[in-house]
């Protein structure tokens, strides 16, 4: 069974422990969910205090604090830092205060996006501070600078050739400094084919033995959004399974989950597959009425739970 690398996402304003944290500038709050996430075998720990539906923060406010939270998270654990936001005046915050030295492997730069402003400034971060970085497929690049979302994997896959050339020719980076995203979405309402969509940008890159090496992380906590608490997480973990096919090795997850894949024979890694087959569009059909039909097999894996 493949193994999948947590990069913890307990560092965020969607949590309760993090928005007080944020919210009482709790140094010592952070601290205790970096240790947590580092005992727990998270191989990254990713640092995003911006605003939710919860909690508006604004830019200057997450900057303010920035040098007071990253050597407080290097002092609690030497575990690497992900810096997750896409305003570059975070991460020149963020890496200002960041020590190299107590930290036990490279830092990530999340995310480069073919939407980011000042991407070669955010590029020549990752070069400047010997970085690893998390690359979004969902988006990709149009003529006069301009970027759209991908809505065929063909399309993320030239995303991806093209992050590929730029990292390593101009930030010096290697394949193993690359951690593709290929986007998920929640699997019961994804009308457009987007989980499906990833698996087959998957399914490409693996397939290119020139990509070798290149890193598939995902943000799992999307994917079964909206189902009931007692399938969440066996979804989750049906979902490795068939990411780990083609390729996933990493996922932002919450590491008090323990998430990992499934056993092949388990029942529900077939159900969570013929569903997504379901969603693939029929000649002539439109993504719509697949998502739906997808939707449905979603519903009926769900069923039996709906009383737990």
């Amino acid at each position: 069974m493949a193994k999948i690398s947590i990069i913890g996402e307990l560092i965020n304003n969607a949590y309760a422990r993090a928005r007080n944290a944020w919210e009482k500038r709790d140094v010592a709050g952070f601290q205790a969910l970096a240790r947590l996430q580092a005992e727990n075998g998270a191989v990254a720990i990713n640092v995003n205090i911006d605003g939710t539906q919860r909690v508006s923060v604004r830019l200057p406010e997450m900057i303010a604090f920035l040098p007071t939270l990253i050597p407080a998270l290097q002092a609690a654990t030497d575990m690497p830092l992900s810096f997750d936001n896409p305003a570059i005046a975070y991460h020149h915050a963020a890496l200002a205060v960041f020590d190299r030295s107590k930290s036990r492997g490279k830092p990530i730069l999340n995310s480069l996006a073919a939407s980011r402003h000042r991407l070669d400034e955010l590029v020549g971060l990752v070069r400047e501070h010997d970085m690893r970085c998390v690359v979004m497929a969902s988006e990709k690049f149009l003529p006069g600078g301009k970027s759209a979302q991908c809505f065929k994997p063909e399309e993320a896959y030239e995303t991806i050739l093209r992050f590929v050339e730029l990292l390593t020719d101009k930030a010096g980076r290697t394949l193993d400094d690359i951690i593709v995203d290929p986007g998920l979405a929640p699997v019961g309402a994804d009308t457009y084919g987007l989980v499906n969509i990833g698996l087959d940008t998957m399914r490409l890159v693996t397939a290119n033995p020139a990509l070798r090496g290149i890193h598939f992380s995902v943000g799992l906590s999307n994917f079964a959004w909206g189902t009931p608490k007692a399938v969440r997480h066996k979804l989750e973990c049906a979902y490795l399974t068939l990411g780990s096919r083609v390729g996933l090795d990493m996922a932002l997850a919450n590491v008090e989950h323990h998430a990992e894949p499934l056993p092949e024979d388990d029942p529900l890694v077939a159900q969570l597959a013929l569903a997504l087959e379901h969603g693939r569009p029929h000649a002539g059909e439109s993504t719509e009425n697949a998502g739906f039909r997808q939707a449905e097999k979603i519903m009926e894996i769900c069923t039996p739970y709906l009383e737990e």
